[in-house]
């Protein structure tokens, strides 16, 4: 493992997604940017242009700051309306248990989407940018709030759509921290010092932070796609 890996020294939860080196970050990075973005369904459309009509299309740390705030909610409802089903069938042990584990994969999935944001935090109040109260810590909340009552009801009335609307989150997110990246050439010499470094990880640059973030929602996506398959708890 090499040393600016995203890993704890001493074992215990990682906060980013995978074992990947400064070189294969870069490799993923070009990954994504050849690769198509997902068919966006309505809903993820709406909300796309709600933000850019708000915050603008220019990226920018505070925009991402408001696009980690709502990437945490589906996990969240995902995993309340989990707990209620756990609830319900607590009498048949193997499927609690299974319904068990899809909470703990949407925690880790919260987890990591929280690092995101922290990171984020830390970041902006470092450079000293000036940022609205309403526009960027109400309206969020409230957005975050619409998010999920919409996700919960999907996951509950047809899970696969709540999957589906989030891997097209998740699919914009990882495109955006790629084209973020690529626009700031002068973060591939900033070092990255952070006191949250030991919990999510250690990395040689701004550059190689955001791709791993990139990354990170990748994952996120393929999850989600992946449990298109097979919506329900079974």
């Amino acid at each position: 493992m090499g040393e600016n890996e995203a890993s704890n020294d001493d074992g215990g939860i990682r906060g980013a997604m995978g074992n990947l080196t400064p070189p294969e970050r870069k490799q993923e990075q070009t990954k994504t940017l050849s690769a198509q973005r997902r068919r966006y369904g309505v809903l993820a459309r709406l909300l796309f242009s709600s933000l850019d009509a708000v915050y603008g299309k220019e990226r920018s740390l505070s925009k991402f700051k408001v696009l980690e705030l709502v990437a945490r909610v589906p996990y969240q409802s995902w995993e309340q309306v989990a707990y209620i089903a756990i609830t319900h069938v607590s009498d048949r042990v193997a499927m609690a248990r299974r319904i068990h584990d899809r909470v703990l994969e949407s925690r880790s999935q919260q987890d990591n989407e929280q690092w995101h944001l922290l990171i984020l935090e830390e970041l902006i109040a470092e450079r000293g940018i000036d940022e609205s109260y309403l526009r960027y810590t109400v309206l969020p909340q409230v957005i975050a709030f619409i998010y999920y009552q919409v996700s919960a009801l999907l996951y509950v009335v047809r899970p696969s759509l709540s999957y589906r609307l989030n891997a097209d989150f998740e699919d914009h997110a990882e495109h955006e921290y790629m084209e973020l990246v690529l626009e700031h050439p002068e973060w591939e010499g900033e070092v990255f010092e952070s006191s949250i470094a030991a919990e999510y990880g250690h990395y040689e640059s701004l550059a190689d932070l955001f791709r791993q973030i990139g990354y990170d929602e990748r994952v996120h996506k393929l999850e989600s796609e992946g449990h298109l398959r097979e919506p329900r708890f079974r």
